[in-house]
C-alpha cells in the first residue's frame, strides 16, 4: 500500500515546483520564423508573444495575405517550440516521481 503521506508530500512539493517553472517559462524567449527568415517571432517559454519581425522585403501591398500566411506561420513555429521546452521542463518536474499515471501536462 503506497504511503500516502509521502505522496501528498511530494504532490506539496511539485506545485511548488511547478510555480517555479512557471515563473521561469515566462521569463525564456523562443523564436520562431517563415518565408526563409522574412518574419520572425518570438514567444515567451509560455508561448505569449513578444516581438515580431519583418524584414521589409515580405511587405508587399500588393499581396498581403501571403504576409498574413507568413505572420501566422511563425507564430505557430515559435509557440510549438515553446510548448515543447515547457513539456520539457514539465517532464522534469515529474519524471522522479513514480507516479502511476501520466500528468496531462
Amino acid at each position: 500500500m503506497p504511503d500516502f503521506m509521502k505522496i501528498l508530500s511530494q504532490a506539496q512539493e511539485m506545485q511548488k515546483n511547478f510555480q517555479k517553472i512557471q515563473d521561469e517559462l515566462q521569463q525564456k524567449v523562443v523564436s520562431g520564423s517563415a518565408g526563409g527568415g522574412m518574419v520572425s517571432v518570438e514567444v515567451s517559454g509560455t508561448g505569449q508573444m513578444k516581438k515580431i519581425k519583418l524584414e521589409p522585403g515580405v511587405v508587399n501591398p500588393a499581396d498581403i495575405e501571403m504576409l498574413e500566411d507568413l505572420i501566422v506561420v511563425a507564430i505557430a513555429d515559435a509557440q510549438t517550440k515553446a510548448q515543447k521546452m515547457a513539456q520539457d521542463e514539465m517532464g522534469k518536474l515529474t519524471g522522479g516521481l513514480g507516479l502511476p499515471f501520466k500528468l496531462p501536462f
